[in-house]
Formats: C-alpha cells, sequence, structure tokens
C-alpha cells in the first residue's frame, strides 16, 4: 500500500480509539531499520506508523552533513517508494521537537507539505510532534495553535505534549518530578487552547509517569488512571465519551497491564524506541562474537567474506526488530486490524 493519506491516517486513529488498540510508532534511522518495522507491521497484519527523531533525522542526512530536513525529505520519498510493497497502511511521523528546533524542523517541513498539497499531492508526513514539555503550559500551548494552524492547512496532524516524560532521548532530558504527572487542569487547558478537531486534528502526550530509557518492568512507576481522569472531566465538559486521542511515550520497561489501561483510556499511538534499539543490534553481536574469526583478519588472515558482508548480519538485524515489532502488535491490540484486511 502507497503511504497513508490525511483520510486514511485519519480512519486509522479513529478504527483506534473505537477499538481500544494502539498503533506502534517506531522510530528508524535508517533504509534497514525502517524496512524492519515494514517487515514487522505487514507480519503482524497490523497498520503502523513509522517516525523519526530530530537526531535521527540529522543522522539520515549523512552523519556529517546532519541536516534534519534533507534527512526528513529523503527518508520520507524512500519510505513513500518501499511501502508500496507491504499490504499495510504506514503513516510517517517526526518525533520530539523542542522549541529551539521548531525553525529548523517541523516548520519547514510543514511548509513543504503545503506546498506539495497546493499541488494536489499528499503531505510529506501524515503528523509532526511539537514538544513544549521545557516550556510553561501557556507558551506550549500558545505554540501550539499557532502549529496546529499550519498543520491544518497542510492537511498535517499534530501531536503535543502536556507534562514532561522523564529520562533522556536524543538530548531532551526531562526531570523525574511532578511535572511526569499532567493534570485535569493541564487537561482542560489544553482543550479551551486547541479545540477538538474544529481548529485541526491533533493528538496528546499527557503524561502518567512515563519515562524515557532501558528500565525492568515494573520499574517505572506508572498512573494510567491519570488518563481516565482527564478524560472523564473533558467529556463531562464537552458531552464527549474519551474526547482526546492520546500517545503513550517513554513505555519500556512498563507492565503490559498498565499499557492494556492506558488503551482503554484512550491511547491510540505508542512510541517504541529503545527497545527496537536493542532488538535490532542484539543479532548483530551474535553474530559477530559467534563468526569472530570470519568479521576480523585475524592473525594475517583474510576473514571470511560472506561473515562480513553487511547484508549478512544486516538482515539478522531485520529480522530481530521485525520480530520485536511484532510483539508490540500484539501488546497494543493492532494484530490483525489493518483497514486492508
Amino acid at each position: 500500500m502507497p503511504i497513508a493519506s490525511p483520510e486514511v491516517y485519519s480512519e486509522m486513529l479513529d478504527r483506534a480509539k473505537a477499538g481500544a488498540f494502539a498503533y506502534p510508532a517506531i522510530n528508524v534511522t535508517s533504509s534497514q531499520t525502517l524496512n524492519a518495522a515494514l517487515r514487522g507491521f505487514a507480519e503482524a497484519e497490523s497498520d503502523g506508523i513509522v517516525q523519526v527523531s530530530t537526531g535521527g533525522a540529522e543522522y539520515l542526512s549523512g552523519p556529517t552533513v546532519k541536516d534534519m530536513v534533507t534527512g526528513s525529505v529523503a527518508f520520507a520519498a524512500y519510505a513513500a517508494e518501499v511501502a508500496k510493497n507491504y499490504p499495510v497502511n504506514i503513516a510517517l511521523h517526526t518525533d520530539h521537537c523542542p522549541k529551539n528546533k521548531l525553525d529548523g524542523f517541523v516548520r519547514p517541513l510543514l511548509a513543504i507539505s503545503k506546498e506539495r498539497v497546493a499541488r494536489g499531492e499528499a503531505p510529506l508526513f501524515q503528523s509532526h510532534m511539537w514538544d513544549g514539555s521545557a516550556v510553561p503550559l501557556d507558551e506550549n500551548l500558545q505554540i501550539a495553535e499557532e502549529l496546529l494552524a499550519e498543520a491544518a492547512a497542510a492537511h498535517v496532524v499534530l501531536e503535543i505534549e502536556v507534562g514532561v516524560v522523564g529520562g533522556e532521548e536524543d538530548g531532551i532530558v526531562g526531570a523525574i518530578d511532578e511535572k511526569l504527572y499532567t493534570t485535569v487542569e493541564d487537561g482542560l487547558a489544553t482543550v479551551a487552547a486547541l479545540g477538538l478537531g474544529e481548529k485541526g486534528r491533533y493528538i496528546a502526550a499527557l503524561t502518567f509517569g512515563n519515562v524515557h530509557g532501558v528500565y525492568k518492568p515494573g520499574n517505572v512507576k506508572l498512573r494510567p488512571e491519570i488518563l481516565k481522569e482527564i478524560q472523564d472531566a473533558l467529556g463531562a465538559k464537552y458531552g464527549k465519551e474519551k474526547p482526546l486521542d492520546l500517545v503513550f511515550h517513554g513505555g519500556s520497561g512498563s507492565l503490559l497491564s498498565e499499557i492494556r489501561s492506558a488503551l482503554d483510556y484512550g491511547v491510540v499511538k505508542m512510541n517504541i524506541d529503545t527497545d527496537t534499539q536493542y532488538a535490532f543490534t542484539r543479532p548483530v553481536a551474535g553474530h559477530m562474537f559467534s563468526k569472530y574469526d570470519g568479521v576480523l583478519k585475524v592473525d594475517g588472515e583474510v576473514g571470511d567474506k560472506k561473515s562480513y558482508d553487511p547484508r549478512t548480519w544486516g538482515k539478522a538485524a531485520e529480522e530481530g526488530m521485525a520480530k520485536r515489532v511484532v510483539e508490540a502488535c500484539e501488546h497494543l491490540r493492532s494484530t490483525g486490524t489493518s483497514i486492508t484486511k
């Protein structure tokens, strides 16, 4: 299938909300990790989301070039071509973008999409994230309102973050304190500023103890009931059940019961990066250790070309990551839910 159109992406989000499931949003940094994600979604018969962070976009442009827009445009063009060969719908997304990178990342990409839409083409990406967690809520929502207008004009969904995800991702550090928990008042302020779709579609990353990084199950203290409290308060005020489409960040180390509760409260997208990074790299490490004398020219020998051919260990890496994507679909109940079925 082609990359999801704005209409198909909206249908994906609506179906997830109605069915109490979510799409894994897989961070990718290369053609190999993209292909692994696509394979995983296809094997799970699940539509899905692939995304690039600011650091991932820089890397995609070339480690010595470090141009986020160049990397993003190249990634989107490649993804649009290879995704045609998979029987699922894939949406393209850009991950956390703080205030100091908006002018070098999200805004130029929105401008490109707006130009494409004016020519009768699809937007370059289906959604972009504005990470305003490091600025006061009033400023966060003011910028979000401005970006939402730009995104709506480009037929793009905006993702916002209200609250703080702890830990570190791509140099963005969130303190582990009371700001890890979005309040009902924060939720009410968000809808007062952004509406419930009439100003443009958005999805909201509300925080309930989320932390980026590597943690054993149970070590992250999540309180998914916060999502229910916010949804209930908004529902009572606006007469709509679970009015917000929610995003789950920092899911590594979460208990399956916590994930499933979040789905019941309106989460439609869950970011997965740490776990898929390991799933990609672990087979490579196994290959290198088990074929040590093949990948290295030890003691003056010539090594084994088939062992150090990047395609050999690359296939193993992609298979490992694809399996983790399949597992994510199972955890998020998206297995077998593709619109194409």
